[in-house]
């Protein structure tokens, strides 16, 4: 039986009603839910004593609903002889409320009669397109509705708010004698989703509140949780509302469809009245003959969301893999935000989980996480500067661990800088400070080359935290270190933040590390050994670290320049792009009759070591510089252990010339 209109016009049209209920007989036809689903938002602003209009009635069973719960004085009004003869026929035991075929667009009623309107998709039907007629139509059903309503009396529209619709209703009640509010019902929502039945786009109450002349307008939303926020202006309340329709046609179009296995979605969540996303969802799929569970939420502790298992796509997909779920909602916490617990955040996402769970699908989501708490995330610092943008200094525990980090905002789940810190006693009191034996992977896999020959003077480019310019420092004692960085606020924030010592042995030069080069060249300095270790902040390459100057002719030119015979060129590079670190590899061919590649499990850093000596690199040098590298560091009390995890260093290398 097909109930639904030729075109969307039909919906308007006296005739198209009469069939619609001829053919749908007596059961209720209910547009965006039901009694139940709308009565939580219909109570705050319906009294009992409420004298109550419902136009455009259809077959609903709401004025009967309403009426059982109290509410008697209901008059209900359509332009359909046949609906309104079935509802006197349902409802004849309600001697109370009052069904009469009227159109609403011209009632009989008399002025200020009514303390309540209330429009449950007529306004949607009325309305749908802006043609000149239609326009006319509504501003004939809008005049009639302000008619009738008393001073304090409220025209409530429950409708999906198509932007046509909204655009009029705040072009109507924008005015300073009105209190316009929208509120978003996900009960009717779920209701929906949940029958398969009906629209599954976002359901809105709107409630227009009649005033005398007020001091100001007032526009308020609540489209999230139960706090309404105050709107600046009508602009402001389309664009909130925009935001919800788009999420909402995204999480429809998830929970019906399944993700390519390569492909994964992500979403932004923020509270209404907030600038910043307070949660970012990632959704990853897999074969459902791969699954033994169906779906799932992680959420994943502060501090642990640049980690490569929940900070990257494949890492994600490691996940949902070792989990074993069909779908995979992945919760990342954003910084900026308190967490009170993680029972809180549960709660808090709860709705936006039903909205992403896939069709078929019912009950309750299992939550995960790696323990029982949102972890801790302490901003201790936070600055800015006209290279880096802004920046923050965080204290973040993973597992029995505290750590500091430097991230820039603009790339916030890029861990730019981290130290751990350690506990130490001293005159009866305990303090916290750097543990400078604690060296991130990538930089403990940048240091075994400095034992293939003596090392004397060495040149870092990026100082970042100054983490491998102090371990260094620490662990050999002879070397001079020179460190360049384009940034003034990163050495200050290296010595005040993370303890960088700046002296005779170790020193900071605030300039271009391209000008440095070219400078050190013409005064033919001679460094043992030449790190980069800089970020780019071009985004538009697939090239995160160095800016893809440094790995051009005149910049290598000047680095072989430097360089002693048996010196080393080591470089952090972080490429994405397949086809552009070939061409890098190549460039630095040209250069250098050495190379090798030490590529990092689980990140996306490889280090490249580069040299003109005449001992080539293969596993068994690169193994023994490895050794004697851990046998340094505990020589100096900086690691008890290893600094080096050597297999995972002798699996990483490969041997590119």
């Amino acid at each position: 039986m097909n109930l639904l209109p030729k075109s969307h016009k039909e919906f308007s049209e006296k005739d198209y009603w009469n069939k619609f209920f001829k053919k749908r007989g007596n059961k209720a036809f209910e547009w965006y839910g039901e009694y139940l689903e709308l009565c939580t938002y219909l109570h705050k602003y319906i009294k009992q004593t409420d004298k109550i209009l419902i136009p455009g009635c259809g077959n609903s069973s709401l004025s009967a609903d309403l009426y059982d719960v109290g509410m008697k004085k209901i008059t209900n009004i359509d332009v359909s002889e046949v609906v309104i003869r079935q509802m006197k026929a349902i409802n004849v035991a309600r001697s109370e409320m009052t069904f009469t075929c009227m159109d609403a667009m011209k009632t009989t009623f008399e002025e200020n009669e009514f303390n309540v309107v209330l429009d449950k998709g007529t306004l949607d039907a009325l309305m749908p397109d802006e043609s000149e007629e239609t326009i006319s139509n509504i501003d004939n059903y809008f005049k009639e509705m302000k008619r009738i309503l008393k001073t304090g009396g409220r025209f409530i529209c429950i409708s999906l708010l198509q932007s046509h619709i909204l655009k009029k209703l705040v072009d109507v009640f924008s005015d300073k004698s009105w209190m316009f509010r929208v509120v978003r019902c996900h009960e009717a929502e779920q209701k929906n989703i949940e029958n398969g039945d009906g629209t599954t786009l976002p359901v809105f109450v709107v409630i227009a509140t009649k005033f005398k002349l007020m001091p100001n307008l007032i526009l308020e939303v609540c489209l999230a949780g139960e706090k309404m926020i105050r709107l600046k202006s009508p602009e402001e309340l389309l664009s909130c509302v925009k935001s919800a329709q788009d999420t909402a046609f995204i999480t429809n179009s998830l929970g019906k469809s399944h993700l390519d296995e390569d492909d994964e979605v992500s979403l932004d969540l923020m509270m209404p009245g907030e600038d910043t996303p307070r949660y970012t969802l990632y959704v990853v799929d897999k074969k459902k003959s791969q699954a033994v569970n169906k779906y799932a939420v992680f959420i994943v502790p502060q501090g642990r969301e640049s980690e490569w298992l929940f900070g990257t796509p494949t890492g994600r997909r490691q996940l949902q893999n070792s989990a074993r779920f069909s779908r995979l909602v992945v919760a990342v916490l954003r910084r900026g935000h308190h967490f009170e617990s993680l029972d809180a955040v549960k709660e808090e996402l709860a709705q936006s989980a039903k909205m992403l769970i896939p069709n078929g699908l019912s009950g309750q989501i299992p939550f995960l996480s790696l323990g029982s708490d949102v972890g801790r995330r302490v901003k201790v610092y936070e600055g800015s500067s006209k290279v880096s943008g802004e920046f923050v200094v965080e204290e973040v525990d993973v597992g029995e661990d505290t750590f500091k980090r430097l991230i820039f905002l603009d790339n916030q789940f890029l861990v730019q800088s981290e130290a751990k810190l350690k506990t130490v006693k001293k005159k009866n009191k305990t303090k916290r400070v750097i543990d400078f034996g604690h060296i991130s992977q990538y930089h403990s896999f940048m240091c075994p080359c400095l034992h293939l020959t003596p090392v004397t003077d060495i040149a870092i480019i990026g100082l970042g935290g100054g983490g491998l310019c102090m371990f260094l420092k620490k662990c050999y004692p002879k070397m001079k270190i020179t460190a360049v960085d384009l940034d003034p606020a990163m050495l200050e924030v290296a010595k005040n933040q993370f303890e960088l010592e700046v002296d005779e042995r170790l020193s900071v030069q605030i300039k271009d590390g391209l000008d440095f080069l070219k400078e050190e060249a013409e005064i033919c300095r001679q460094y043992s050994c030449v790190m980069f270790d800089v970020d780019s902040k071009d985004r538009t390459l697939g090239l995160s670290c160095p800016p893809q100057q440094f790995l051009q002719d005149e910049a290598l030119n000047h680095v072989e320049s430097i360089l002693t015979n048996d010196g080393h060129f080591i470089l952090n590079l972080v490429c994405r792009d397949k086809s552009l670190r070939e061409k890098m590899i190549e460039t630095l061919k040209r250069h250098f009759k050495h190379i090798a590649s030490v590529k990092l499990y689980e990140e996306v850093n490889e280090i490249i070591f580069a040299t003109n000596s005449d001992m080539p690199y293969n596993i068994e040098v690169l193994e023994a510089a490895a050794k004697n590298l851990n046998a340094t560091a505990r020589k100096h009390n900086l690691v008890k252990i290893k600094c080096v995890d050597l297999k995972d260093f002798l699996q990483a290398v490969t041997i590119e010339s």
